[in-house]
């Protein structure tokens, strides 16, 4: 493990609210107003699919890169002076249709990651493309892995060999299934070493799911910082470095996982 001396907090703000759906300007508008209670935060996570729900209508409602979702999002992390992530519905060049996490920073990049795991009991496998490779962006120095929903069920994909901080997973998680969620976040801490941040959303959705929230903010010994509840609005958190160094230190079990190689 790297050194973490020196490193500062890393706060973090959680938006678990509903959404409109497929109606990308209300969804602006609701957020345009959480916004502002982000102020002082490092990283603002949106819900997966913010500017839609979780439609499996990619045809009708994916932007092209660089569309207007895009430029929101530089508009919004430079307002914050914040990065500004979530997902949407994106064509990409080559004309496949992605579950497409995009990263805005404040200085006006904008990095993305594509969804690896597409959850089949939805048919989205049959409507998108999946990712094909991991990413790691940093914040404050804090090396910060984005993941989305579905992928929280499989470990491999989470499991960390990039040394870490924080594993941040965006989703539209039903409450029918909040169980699972619940106590599959914890263990991607446990095993990682790591700090997690996972937002979800609440409310329902154009087919009549019901989320239930749950977003959460999770120490390395998968300890809650932070649970929103079934509540609607923006939660905040500073992480510190310093504990999780110290931990690593005391308990290295690190220096004792399996090496592999990922088949993507």
């Amino acid at each position: 493990m790297r050194d973490l001396s020196g490193l500062p907090d890393l706060t973090v703000a959680l938006v678990q609210t509903t959404l409109a759906w497929h109606d990308r300007q209300a969804n602006f508008d609701h957020f345009d107003d959480l916004l502002q209670q982000a102020a002082g935060a490092d990283l603002v996570v949106l819900p997966e699919m913010f500017t839609t729900g979780f439609s499996m209508d990619s045809k009708a409602l994916a932007e092209a890169e660089n569309g207007p979702t895009t430029t929101w999002l530089r508009e919004q992390a430079k307002k914050l002076d914040a990065v500004v992530t979530g997902s949407i519905i994106i064509e990409a060049a080559d004309g496949s249709h992605r579950n497409r996490l995009l990263w805005a920073r404040p200085d006006g990049v904008v990095l993305h990651y594509d969804k690896r795991h597409l959850f089949r009991m939805a048919g989205e496998h049959e409507h998108f493309t999946p990712g094909e490779r991991q990413v790691q962006f940093e914040v404050k120095g804090w090396r910060i892995r984005p993941l989305i929903c579905y992928d929280l069920r499989f470990p491999v994909w989470s499991c960390d060999p990039h040394d870490t901080d924080l594993l941040l997973y965006t989703a539209n998680w039903p409450g029918a299934r909040r169980l699972h969620w619940n106590r599959l976040l914890p263990a991607r801490a446990i095993e990682n070493l790591c700090y997690v941040a996972a937002v979800n959303r609440v409310g329902a959705d154009g087919k009549g799911l019901v989320y239930t929230g749950d977003s959460h903010i999770l120490d390395f010994q998968g300890e809650s910082l932070l649970s929103a509840g079934e509540a609607d609005g923006v939660f905040q958190v500073s992480l510190n470095a310093g504990e999780l160094a110290a931990y690593r230190e005391r308990f290295p079990a690190d220096l004792d996982a399996d090496v592999f190689e990922l088949n993507v």
